[in-house]
């Protein structure tokens, strides 16, 4: 479905702790997703996981490799609050991020409805959003880039969000979608979560890919490097 040629992500920085003032983001990662798999993204903060999900969504440009990626098929990634204007309402808004994640505008109409029972906000869907809580947003967020349907689906630690029931409903719709035909990769700190998820994983550490494939191996080796 979509491949990653030694991509590099690089900076500028005053910071003379740099190499040479140059902060390597990526550094010459290598990859290939496969149709209908769910492949899992591990490592700590910072180490360029979130950074992979939007080179692979085109939302930023590598500076060096290239991505290759099957002639039609579609990337979006699900993270909480994509679009969000704070003075619309909650409807308003989930329109706005369905057309961003890539829904026609009459797609994005046809989803409404779904979007509005599934977040459970109920008349608050037609408040503005500037009033809702954080945990709202978040309802609102998941919900709208899960029902907005696309070929590569990418998830940047949604699953960690909102309160303990939302998160069970929003992990089992999450399993359904897998469950089916959708191609995914799940950025996620929580171990349970990408051995159930995920059938493979990769490990990446300062911007290079330390290990990849059976998830509970490669999980094993990233807590033993954590414990040392």
């Amino acid at each position: 479905m979509l491949e990653l040629r030694d991509v590099s992500l690089s900076f500028q920085t005053s910071k003379g702790t740099f190499d040479h003032g140059v902060h390597h983001v990526l550094d010459q990662v290598s990859f290939k997703l496969y149709e209908n798999e769910t492949l899992g993204i591990i490592g700590r903060n910072g180490v360029g996981k979130t950074t992979m999900l939007r080179i692979m969504a085109e939302i930023l440009a590598p500076t060096g490799g290239e991505i290759v990626k099957r002639p039609g098929k579609t990337a979006s990634l699900l993270t909480i609050g994509l679009g969000h204007k704070l003075d619309l309402s909650g409807r308003d808004n989930a329109m706005l991020s369905a057309m961003l994640q890539g829904a026609t505008k009459s797609e994005a109409l046809a989803y409404l409805e779904q979007i509005k029972a599934f977040s459970e906000l109920g008349d608050s869907f037609e408040e503005p959003v500037k009033t809702y809580s954080a945990g709202m947003k978040s309802r609102l967020g998941f919900t709208t880039a899960l029902l907005t349907h696309v070929d590569i689906l990418l998830v940047d630690e949604i699953l960690s969000v909102g309160d303990a029931e939302f998160r069970k409903k929003a992990e089992k719709a999450m399993k359904e979608r897998m469950a089916g035909d959708q191609t995914v990769v799940f950025v996620s700190h929580s171990d349970a979560q990408v051995k159930s998820l995920c059938d493979r994983a990769i490990w990446i550490d300062q911007g290079k890919i330390c290990a990849q494939g059976d998830p509970e191996e490669v999980i094993a080796e990233y807590r033993a490097s954590m414990r040392k």
